[in-house]
């Protein structure tokens, strides 16, 4: 049985922090272009290279959404855009435009690259296309019956990638012109002003029909799959996506949650049982009026539209508390071990351990005390001062003499340098 990975969305760095703390294995963002999500907040240069060092240090995958359709005058972006990321261990990147398919690997040969769902995949013939190019994953048409995917997945060889929750788009894949041509906002570069969601009047010639029943007739509902999500892991699918770049960090920091527990239970015990706690969670963060499977297990039909009202259910306040104190605010950090060494008129020494990676720095000499010498819990509570590092100790162990003596500085700057070397050892070995 393949233990799927669980692909959290995150539309700014809180978002991120959620998701990391939450349990994913991956999280997809976006730069400031070229992603399909225009009004998200998005990351700097600075901010994605910064989060591929958390993340790799958690052992998470970050995932770039490159996927709007490419214009002529931008080409010339995209190197300096992507290369900096690419020589930090960028895991993947998300496309839609054919064209880039040759470009990225001709200049960033060993990136991989995933056909977004924009692409709408749906059969043996694209897919084999697209491997032929070099891509490695699909994320297929999100209209597509398991069946299907697991027939795409069989004859292709490739990933596949699937949404398990979130937003519905009622055209075919995402691929809309809906909005292009009511206000000239495209979809397909990241701009849709979601007509789709707007009130409709149905009218067949010059009558008015089925006015109060369906008010919203494009409006799908949102996706829930935690019920069946054991069918989807005995499919074999390889990537679970969580919809939601627009999405606040605390409905990032539920639904991953959620679905993290339900996956861990289901490969632990091959048995799922849901608990209504988490139905009613689920509920509760940002969904659109009512829950549906997808195309899983249905072609199309009325059930799916939210018909009456379109709007989303807003979290309650205690929902966002516990969300946000929980998985937010705290800055996904690595836990480490650490044995410090103070021998008078010698020099600190502290070793610094990390799963199976381990170093070791040297700081300055330590000192006789003149009057009152340190003791071994003012040597740890000052080590364990790690502020805004990616690090964080599970346990310090201390040896030292009776009579010595460091300034506080001295330390600090021990702790720092052995941080740095212990980032640097862990990014070598990614």
């Amino acid at each position: 049985m393949i233990r799927p990975e669980l692909l959290a969305p995150a539309g700014k760095f809180d978002c991120f922090n959620a998701a990391v703390n939450a349990g994913a294995d991956a999280v997809y963002l976006a730069g400031k272009e070229f992603g399909a999500r225009a009004s998200a907040e998005n990351f700097t240069q600075e901010e994605l290279l910064k989060a591929l060092d958390i993340a790799h240090l958690r052992n998470v995958k970050i995932y770039l959404t490159l996927n709007t359709l490419i214009k002529e005058r931008e080409w010339d972006k995209i190197e300096p855009f992507l290369r900096p990321l690419y020589d930090n261990g960028l895991d993947g990147v998300i496309i839609q435009d054919l064209g880039l398919i040759p470009y990225l690997k001709s200049d960033f040969e060993d990136l991989p690259i995933h056909a977004s769902t924009q692409m709408s995949v749906t059969g043996p013939y694209a897919a084999d296309m697209l491997k032929k190019s070099g891509v490695v994953r699909i994320v297929p048409a999100r209209e597509l019956s398991l069946d299907e995917i697991i027939s795409l997945k069989d004859s292709s060889g490739l990933e596949i990638e699937t949404f398990i929750h979130g937003a519905m788009c009622y055209c075919y894949s995402g691929r809309c012109l809906f909005s292009s041509y009511l206000g000239g906002r495209s979809g397909n570069r990241g701009r849709c002003a979601q007509p789709c969601r707007l009130n409709y009047t149905i009218t067949k010639g010059d009558k008015y029909i089925e006015k109060d029943s369906i008010k919203y007739p494009l409006s799908l509902k949102d996706m829930c799959t935690i019920t069946c999500l054991d069918k989807l892991i005995d499919a074999g699918i390889d990537s679970f996506k969580i919809e939601g770049r627009m999405k606040s960090p605390q409905y990032v920091a539920g639904v991953t949650s959620v679905y993290r527990k339900y996956i861990d239970m289901y490969m632990e015990d091959h048995e799922l049982k849901i608990d209504n706690a988490d139905i009613e969670l689920l509920n509760k963060l940002y969904i659109r009026t009512g829950l549906g499977e997808g195309y899983y297990f249905r072609h199309n039909g009325p059930e799916m539209i939210t018909k009456l009202n379109p709007s989303y259910n807003e979290s309650d306040d205690k929902t966002d508390q516990i969300m946000s104190e929980r998985y937010v605010h705290p800055v996904p950090k690595t836990k480490v071990m650490g044995v410090a060494t103070l021998v008078a008129d010698d020099n600190v020494n502290l070793i610094i351990k990390c799963n199976d990676t381990v170093v070791t720095v040297e700081g300055d000499m330590v000192q006789k005390a003149q009057n009152r010498p340190l003791t071994k819990e003012e040597v740890i509570k000052q080590l364990n001062k790690t502020g805004e590092s990616l690090f964080e100790f599970d346990r310090i162990e201390v040896e030292m003499d009776d009579d010595c003596f460091m300034p506080v500085k001295a330390l600090n700057e021990l702790r720092r340098n052995g941080f740095e070397k212990l980032k640097e050892a862990l990014s070598n070995g990614h």
